[in-house]
């Protein structure tokens, strides 16, 4: 990938966190380590790679992508709304009782959700039969998931994925967003889904890895997803929850927490700061 892009995404994903802090702070709820976990990985997919229109979010021809953590809808909701599905406005209205950005993935009231999700193991199902049918019926689009590391213990992701193995659905890439933290500790504390790699294989994917912070690493990865015929894709991509912020970063009590002020404040600075030294390489490129 070209510096320029690079710099140009690397940029989406540092504003892409800095709007998921805003929405979380101003809603007082919300999951913020595992949406900063993923900002790169959306920037990558909805401003590179998937095929999508947002004037026309319902095209049957898309590119499909779905949350199969469902709960970290602030940086899909960012990322949606920067893409232009919905005006940047409607950020302000998340889990809001007279809005329609609620705390999990919605399809029916937020244009360019694909599936509603937050029940963990069930996005990757759902995945698989967009897939299957895009295969059936002969179409040329291609689906994309991203599931948390935490959300392996459950038991249907493997029945997925073992169906998607059998299938050969060559059309169907997932994101593992590997930051080894789920609500409660670390994978090795609660149930290690390790060594997730060797699992996917024996399921009869294709296994790919990669930084899941460098947009160019995973957009070469995708390439690779996308040139691997009779197999479905796994990239397994090393991420930091809480990504951006120091006192968020690799601590389990932000997986759900809300900032309060001073916290708020002190996470704002810092993501001020990123997205501004962002900018000013992606100015280089001018």
């Amino acid at each position: 990938m070209e510096a320029k892009k690079a710099a140009g995404l690397s940029l989406l994903g540092a504003q892409m966190r800095r709007s998921a802090l805003e929405m979380v702070y101003r809603a007082t709820s919300g999951h913020l380590g595992g949406s900063m976990s993923l900002c790169e990985i959306l920037a990558v997919l909805y401003f590179d790679k998937m095929r999508v229109d947002p004037t026309n979010p319902g095209d049957p021809d898309r590119d499909r992508f779905v949350l199969s953590k469902g709960h970290c809808t602030p940086a899909l909701y960012s990322a949606l709304a920067m893409r232009g599905f919905f005006p940047m406005e409607t950020l302000s209205t998340f889990r809001d009782i007279d809005g329609h950005l609620s705390g999990h993935a919605e399809m029916h009231h937020v244009p360019g959700v694909d599936m509603s999700t937050g029940s963990l193991g069930q996005g990757i199902s759902a995945a698989v039969g967009m897939a299957l049918a895009g295969q059936v019926d002969k179409k040329a689009y291609r689906v994309y998931a991203a599931l948390g590391d935490g959300e392996l213990e459950e038991g249907q992701v493997w029945e997925a994925a073992m169906a998607a193995g059998n299938y050969h659905l060559d059309n169907l890439c997932v994101f593992v967003d590997n930051n080894n933290i789920q609500i409660d500790g670390t994978l090795e504390e609660i149930m290690s889904p390790n060594p997730i790699d060797e699992k996917f294989a024996a399921f009869g994917w294709n296994v790919e890895r990669c930084d899941g912070h460098n947009v160019s690493k995973i957009a070469a990865a995708l390439e690779r997803a996308e040139a691997a015929k009779g197999k479905p894709t796994v990239i397994i991509a090393k991420t930091v929850k809480g990504k951006g912020v120091s006192f968020m970063e690799n601590d389990k009590e932000w997986h759900g927490n809300d900032p309060n002020t001073e916290q708020y404040e002190k996470a704002a600075a810092e993501l001020d700061a990123l997205v501004a030294a962002v900018e000013k390489e992606a100015e280089r490129y001018e």
